[in-house]
């Protein structure tokens, strides 16, 4: 039984290296396929340390949708905590959000990556997008200098609103840039189903992107556990784009 025990493991170890991690890039893709991840791209998923900070695992599980003039994936991004001045526990140091990435199509079933655009929906603007009925609209504007001498330069828009059949939605986002001149537009039709495990997947990790599943789990454990790091290179905010 040992020796059969140490094969599996073996099995697993050799499943679980590059494979899982991804290597190529989201560019050519079959809208029926699976989706194809980068290393340096996707980052659904921070790495999770263990209580001496050693790096347990990385999961990428975008969920995407692949149309004929763009493609656009949905990820959870977790909050990241850290330690009380007095030492008694941890507070959230930020927001965790749920990123929706854009990128354009340039050709049959092949896609741009490089030149995706990322939306960080809030927990508030999450539960806009939950409680979207089939005939409902909504649409939300950042702007990330909305505070300083900057603001404007750099303005977003996600706009999503039903078919004329309510058949499903349309999920459009436009980014105008006035540093760079420039201004995209990205325009994906979901089906209603497409759009029920968008939802559905944005009521799970609600919870998670709050910090409060970290909560009860201390909670019923009785942990103390150190702040989460985060691997700046994974981490793929909005505003990087």
């Amino acid at each position: 039984m040992d020796h059969f025990r140490r094969k599996l493991w073996r099995i697993g170890m050799g499943l679980s290296g590059r494979n899982l991690l991804g290597e190529a890039v989201c560019c050519r893709v079959s809208s029926f396929g699976p989706c194809h991840i980068s290393k340096a791209g996707y980052s659904t998923a921070r790495q999770n340390f263990n209580a001496a900070g050693g790096t347990v695992n990385r999961i990428f599980a975008p969920y995407c949708v692949y149309k004929g003039k763009a493609a656009l994936s949905l990820s959870p991004v977790l909050p990241t905590f850290s330690k009380l001045e007095s030492g008694a526990g941890l507070k959230v140091d930020r927001h965790g959000v749920m990123m929706l990435r854009f990128w354009p199509a340039i050709g049959e079933r092949k896609y741009d990556w490089e030149k995706r655009q990322l939306f960080a929906l809030s927990a508030t603007e999450i539960g806009s997008l939950i409680s979207l009925g089939s005939k409902d609209s909504c649409e939300f504007f950042h702007d990330p200098s909305m505070l300083s001498s900057n603001a404007g330069q750099v303005r977003k828009s996600l706009s999503i609103k039903p078919h004329a059949d309510g058949g499903g939605y349309f999920i459009s986002l436009s980014v105008t840039n006035n540093i760079l001149k420039t201004n995209e537009r990205f325009t994906v039709p979901v089906t209603a189903a497409e759009f029920a495990v968008m939802k559905t997947a944005c009521s799970f990790a609600l919870p998670h992107i709050m910090g409060w599943d970290r909560y009860t789990n201390n909670l019923r454990h009785g942990a103390d556990e150190n702040p989460s790091k985060v691997d700046k290179q994974l981490l793929d905010l909005e505003w990087d784009k």
